[in-house]
């Protein structure tokens, strides 16, 4: 809803997006956005980034991985708490990000930091589940089925990897996908269920009741 309501707004979509994503320079004191930009406190912007994109394939690839991750790492924890976890994670990927240039004026928007964050604990709760993953050859997309442990450390490596070859100016922001990561498996432990175990084996990867049962 949040992105229909920016896409609504025509040629205002990048006041939008100056005023409402994160600008590191701003966040850390380097810089001040003008008046007329400045729709919300500063300091609430990590929180209104995330639900803006930039574009329906942005908007789309996220929504993507948060349906396949999502409602595992919700079923732990439950549903107020996947909120929280889901936003600490963000909060945690804007830091992670803007500390590294904090004189940066380039904004941020996205849940690709939130949402990285549920892959983080998804890795540490059930490395062993199955994933089918799409691999284009060409014209021709072969699937496959593969843990979902794999999946996740072959992805955080691509992370790594892009943000070291990544030069300055616009562009994905790889810290971010980085930091979300490393604060979902750090976090997982305190948000879980008590009963739900890491690493679960891949019998137990599916969803969860309060109990820890299979549905």
């Amino acid at each position: 809803m949040a992105f229909l309501w920016q896409f609504s707004l025509g040629p205002r979509q990048e006041a939008a997006i100056y005023a409402l994503g994160v600008i590191p320079a701003v966040i850390l004191d380097h810089a001040q956005l003008v008046s007329e930009l400045e729709w919300v406190d500063p300091m609430l912007t990590p929180f209104t980034s995330m639900f803006l994109h930039g574009g329906f394939m942005h908007l789309g690839g996220n929504m993507l991985y948060l349906w396949i991750f999502g409602n595992n790492i919700e079923d732990v924890m439950g549903h107020g708490r996947f909120i929280v976890f889901y936003l600490v994670c963000g909060v945690a990927a804007v830091f992670a990000q803007a500390l590294p240039d904090p004189g940066s004026t380039i904004p941020m928007i996205g849940a690709s930091g939130a949402i990285s964050g549920v892959l983080g604990a998804y890795l540490l709760l059930f490395p062993h589940a199955r994933v089918l993953v799409a691999i284009p050859l060409g014209f021709y997309i072969h699937t496959m089925s593969l843990k979902a442990g794999i999946v996740l450390v072959v992805w955080f490596g691509m992370q790594i990897f892009s943000s070291l070859a990544a030069g300055d100016g616009p562009g994905v922001a790889w810290f971010a996908h980085i930091g979300g990561f490393v604060a979902g498996m750090a976090l997982i432990p305190i948000f879980k269920y008590p009963h739900v175990r890491l690493f679960a084996p891949a019998r137990t990867g599916g969803r969860w009741h309060r109990r820890g049962r299979r549905r």
